[in-house]
């Protein structure tokens, strides 16, 4: 018992000392401890409960207003973050994967969410796997899922004319709630061939569908998020051997899913097997096949393991449910506060001939680019990323920053260990980048983008909502077109109002960015709308 509470004794004053020590090398030897920037609320946390407790876009746009475009901000144990809105910064980070990894944290919270998969690989293992899995998510695969994207959305859209008939022409519905669940379902069909069914009307979700539901629940995640023992193997990765804060359900969860995966992995290679050499010849063509078919025409020393092939049916889900789901949801949130921008693409929408349109037609629909667009930047379901400094580096800025004893610095120099926030959403919404209504749902400035937006290193529309460089987001032409079929089905459909005042729904971040009703906290995330079927003219 003695030995045992000296040994607790014992670590107790090692990180009591570790912190301290962290503490004074932020405060007094960080090469960027001379920059601008906010001073932390909390000797522990820093700034980042500020930044948790409020839009984290709003907080940093405030930062920028007083500190500039370029500044540092405390984060546990006053460890300093460096912030830059600075184009040229951002390129060199995304452009230089190898020496600007995924922070040491995230990827060790990541994969025991979502395992070890592309999401949170590094080096050549990343190289590899993006490499195997890059055919799954290429424009010919996407148009063949097309048709899977418009089938689930006209399921939806009659569950909701259903209701809507039954409530006597308009009712309130969780939107966010209804398109997760349209989202899964297309993701199990178009990601593995498995069919979740949870649009099914008064039938039960299966098994995986609950693991999935389970290992990303909101209201779990964020529990465990601030707990003590959370933050304490955060700082300290040797406190990781021992088990973390227990998060309800994972593990059963995680379980599940791997026990199904295997045999779907499994299936997949039947299938490969069956078809011969021609892909033409495959059953079924869903995401997880064509990757083990591009696993499998590789030498063996460049193939990936069954295990990393399993791995990767979280972060299908990932790329092909949460950030569609959240996005489009936001997307209605924009449409429902700019009524005028709501009718005017209902009436583009109708002028399509078919019900069924294909990838290219869905694509020829320039307001529908354009909306799609618009709320992606001024809403973007991820709202930053970090990424941490692998070697000492020095960082190329277009516009110099002047640091607290008045120097003009053109580069910033960091020392290993460095931790740079990404800001997605900041970049987005940017006055300098996007003009003076960079604030303001506009599709029409997609008519002629601005100058300054040009030199945005994202991979897509010349924004950062999907990232940019090799690690930018494998699945982003797979989310816009399902995204783009969704608003087709749904806005030709309907007529959406908000059902509780704009001020009251507010973002809550859990890996994505989804809305909530700021006075229905016990209500997770949700967006509630009254519908009604538009009337034909």
């Amino acid at each position: 018992m003695h030995t045992y509470t000296g040994l607790i004794g014992a670590v107790a004053v090692a990180l009591t000392i570790h912190s301290a020590f962290l503490f004074i090398k932020a405060r007094f030897f960080s090469p960027i401890r001379n920059l601008p920037g906010p001073q932390g609320s909390s000797l522990i946390f820093g700034s980042l409960k500020k930044i948790a407790e409020n839009d984290e876009a709003v907080t940093h746009e405030q930062w920028v207003k007083e500190y500039g475009r370029t500044y540092k901000y405390p984060a546990l144990f006053h460890k300093n973050i460096l912030f830059t809105l600075d184009h040229k910064a951002l390129n060199h980070i995304l452009m230089h994967h190898y020496v600007w990894q995924k922070h040491d944290a995230s990827r060790f919270h990541f994969t025991r969410i979502v395992g070890p998969g592309l999401l949170v690989a590094e080096g050549d293992h990343h190289k590899l796997q993006r490499r195997v899995m890059n055919p799954a998510f290429g424009p010919a695969q996407v148009r063949d899922l097309t048709e899977t994207f418009i089938d689930k959305s006209m399921e939806l859209k009659d569950l909701w004319a259903s209701r809507i008939i039954a409530g006597g022409g308009t009712v309130k519905l969780n939107v966010l709630d209804w398109i997760s669940k349209m989202t899964l379902d297309v993701i199990g069909r178009a990601g593995f061939n498995y069919e979740f069914d949870t649009l099914k009307e008064n039938g039960e979700s299966n098994k995986l569908a609950q693991a999935f539901a389970a290992i990303f629940s909101d209201l779990d995640m964020e529990k465990a998020k601030f707990q003590p023992w959370t933050v304490l193997q955060t700082l300290f990765p040797i406190l990781r051997v021992l088990p973390p804060v227990k998060i309800p359900g994972l593990d059963g969860a995680q379980e599940t899913m791997e026990k199904i995966g295997k045999e779907l992995l499994q299936e997949s290679k039947e299938a490969i097997k069956s078809s011969g050499d021609d892909i033409r010849n495959l059953r079924s063509k869903d995401l997880l096949t064509l990757l083990v078919k591009s696993n499998m025409s590789g030498q063996p020393s460049q193939r990936m393991s069954d295990e990393d092939v399993l791995a990767q049916i979280p972060t299908f889900f990932v790329a092909g449910h949460e950030t569609t789901s959240t996005g489009t949801t936001w997307a209605l949130f924009a449409l429902v506060q700019h009524l005028d921008v709501q009718r005017k693409l209902r009436e583009e929408l109708s002028t399509m001939a078919t019900d069924n349109p294909t990838m290219e037609q869905l694509n020829s629909l320039p307001y529908l680019d354009a909306v799609v667009k618009e709320s992606l930047r001024l809403y973007a379901p991820v709202p930053h990323v970090l990424r941490v400094a692998g070697q000492d580096d020095v960082i190329p800025l277009s516009q110099p920053v002047r640091d607290k004893k008045g120097i003009e610095h053109h580069s910033i120099s960091v020392v290993k260990g460095q931790t740079v926030m990404v800001p997605l959403l900041a970049l987005n919404r940017d006055k300098a980048t996007w003009g003076e209504d960079a604030m303001e749902f506009k599709p029409e400035r997609w008519e002629k983008v601005p100058e300054a937006a040009t030199s945005v290193p994202g991979v897509w529309s010349h924004m950062m909502t999907f990232l940019g460089g090799p690690r930018a987001c494998i699945g982003y032409r797979l989310s816009l077109v399902e995204m783009k079929a969704l608003l087709f089905v749904l806005v030709r459909e309907f007529e959406f109002e908000l059902a509780v005042p704009s001020e009251e729904i507010i973002k809550k971040t859990m890996i994505v960015q989804r809305p909530r009703v700021k006075s229905e906290p016990e209500g997770g995330t949700q967006l509630p709308l009254l519908v009604r079927i538009s009337q034909k003219d």
